[in-house]
């Protein structure tokens, strides 16, 4: 590559926390953060809370403590306004507000900083990848929260596309480990939900999720996007260049999952 060509910046963090969760769903609801709809927000939070407990995701303290405060400031927003002359009181959203415009800057220099470390040289592509007509562009930022909503839409697409399932799978995350890392193979980039809609049912793209997660704590898969709730890419790192698992681990059961 040359030295005028644009860095890729593809980042998929091992852990974020609530705050991470609110400014995703602000982004992804295009609403001014000064000005949040507390009550649409509560609910699409509580949304993901199931999501996640759904996936047998580990909730640390703080998601639940933040499901509470939410609670609380929808309650106080739904209150009688003050009779006209009476003192004013504080915006209840105001505190909430000064923490995630606080931790939006940081998260912006801390992704800043960390551009500066991952560079196109990881992804290797071949003619008719799907990765192929952004060469030379820079990709998003992935979060969690970019895939599980991903998830969650294809998800929601084919519980209602398909008949109930009656069977019971007996899945393995370590098979589907395998599976993807093949899948991968070569240099190949996949599209994520195109991978999900290929699977045959509700249980298998639960476990292949799970598997995907592990895959991105270890290091040895990428996901990127080209735009903001575009489709996700995924794309296997060099053996050389995965990550080190960090000291958080990406939750999920070891042996499995049976839907």
């Amino acid at each position: 590559m040359g030295a005028d060509t644009p860095e890729v910046k593809v980042y998929l963090p091992v852990f974020e926390g609530p705050l991470d969760l609110l400014l995703h769903l602000i982004r992804v609801n295009e609403v001014n953060i000064h000005d949040i709809p507390i009550v649409e927000i509560t609910r699409q939070y509580d949304a993901y809370l199931l999501l996640m407990k759904e996936l047998d995701l580990q909730l640390a303290g703080e998601y639940l403590l933040m499901a509470a405060t939410l609670v609380h400031i929808k309650s106080k927003t739904l209150l009688p306004r003050p009779p006209a002359g009476a003192p004013e009181e504080e915006d209840p959203r105001a505190d909430l507000v000064r923490q995630l415009v606080e931790y939006e800057k940081f998260k912006l220099v801390a992704d800043r900083l960390r551009g500066l470390h991952e560079g196109r040289e990881d992804i290797y592509l071949r003619p008719g990848d799907p990765l192929a007509p952004f060469e030379g562009e820079s990709l998003l930022t992935v979060s969690l929260f970019d895939l599980l909503t991903a998830f969650r839409t294809v998800l929601q697409t084919a519980s209602s596309a398909r008949a109930i399932e009656i069977a019971r799978e007996e899945l393995s995350i370590a098979e589907k480990i395998e599976w993807l890392q093949t899948a991968l193979a070569g240099g190949r980039a996949l599209v994520f939900q195109d991978l999900l809609r290929s699977l045959g049912s509700r249980a298998e793209m639960i476990v292949t999720f799970l598997a995907l997660l592990e895959l991105i704590r270890l290091g040895r898969v990428q996901a990127a996007q080209s735009s903001p709730a575009g489709e996700i890419l995924l794309m296997l790192r060099p053996y050389n260049a995965a990550r080190r698992p960090e000291a958080a681990e990406m939750p999920g059961d070891e042996d499995g999952h049976d839907g």
